[in-house]
């Protein structure tokens, strides 16, 4: 059995998508939901479903029981401490993971593991955090590296149909890695079905090719058939922006953080090999995904 967090979020809907497809019919699988209604009525049909969050104790106690492996994902709570967001999330299932001795654990976690600036990288420093605390359960553990997302880049949907500009406080011609989600489901589908390994270890997820934010609006310009231009925008002025969202103090300052340390090398560590690297493009998403939101005003993905 694989109990899949998080299956309505964007990395955990293309995961159970694919893991419906690809598993064997020994292989159950159950998810854990707040609201089962947000899962389409053919995916509720197939699975077992378990009604809470998963930062809940009782509720993940009945989500293991039974269980060989868990994806988890922990969606960043912007009202709490980053270390509270993540570590605070996590510790209930930690504590979960050890008493129904599960075999296998799969997570979404961060790039930068090893840099120098991993221990001042805000929300990335909480996320390797919460690493090191699932390793410790006894439990094979695969954290999936993760660069930023494709999909970030939907929140600006509106901005760039209405004005042809995207915000960032990433430096314009700092090249880094970046992937899409659906590169990053199945490689934690691979694993999750093919449950050979053993011990703790991370798994890149790289994308194809570093990518600038300059590179980013010449190629949605390319591909939308609209001029887009990068936006760079100050830490300070970014830090005051979250406030204004009602963010946390801390959390807020753990995104400026994050954003700092990326510009300081934060996603630079890995090479980039046929086994980190991930198949879809930036050019194929636009076409497929951030065109049809632009264009057509269409639904923007929740990261």
């Amino acid at each position: 059995m694989i109990v899949i967090t998080a299956p309505t979020g964007n990395i955990g809907a293309h995961l159970l998508s694919l893991l419906l497809e690809s598993a064997p019919a020994r292989e159950e699988l159950r998810v854990v939901v707040r609201d089962p209604a947000r899962l389409p009525d053919a995916v509720r049909d197939r699975v077992q479903v378990i009604t809470g969050s998963h930062g809940d104790a009782e509720v993940v106690d009945r989500a293991f029981e039974g269980a060989d492996a868990v994806f988890w994902l922990v969606p960043p709570d912007a009202s709490l401490t980053p270390e509270d967001a993540y570590c605070g999330f996590t510790r209930p299932a930690a504590k979960a993971l050890v008493a129904h001795r599960i075999g296998h654990v799969v997570g979404v976690s961060a790039l930068g593991r090893g840099t120098s600036v991993a221990h001042r990288a805000g929300l990335v420093t909480a996320s390797l955090a919460m690493d090191d605390l699932i390793a410790g359960t006894g439990a094979a553990y695969r954290a999936l590296a993760c660069p930023s997302f494709f999909e970030n880049l939907l929140e600006d949907a509106d901005a760039i149909r209405e004005t042809g500009v995207f915000t960032d406080a990433i430096e314009a011609d700092r090249k880094a890695p970046r992937a899409a989600v659906a590169d990053i489901a199945a490689v934690a589908a691979d694993l999750l079905l093919n449950r050979s390994w053993s011990g703790n270890d991370s798994v890149p997820v790289l994308g194809p090719e570093d990518l600038s934010p300059n590179d980013l609006a010449r190629i949605m310009t390319e591909q939308l058939g609209r001029p887009v231009r990068y936006e760079h925008q100050p830490l300070d002025e970014l830090y005051t922006e979250l406030l204004g969202h009602r963010l946390d103090e801390a959390f807020a300052q753990g995104v400026v953080d994050m954003k700092r340390a990326k510009n300081e090398g934060l996603d630079a560590g890995i090479t980039r090999t046929p086994a980190t690297g991930s198949p879809t493009t930036f050019q194929h998403w636009c076409a497929q995904t951030l065109g049809p939101a632009v264009l057509t005003g269409g639904a923007r993905h929740a990261r």
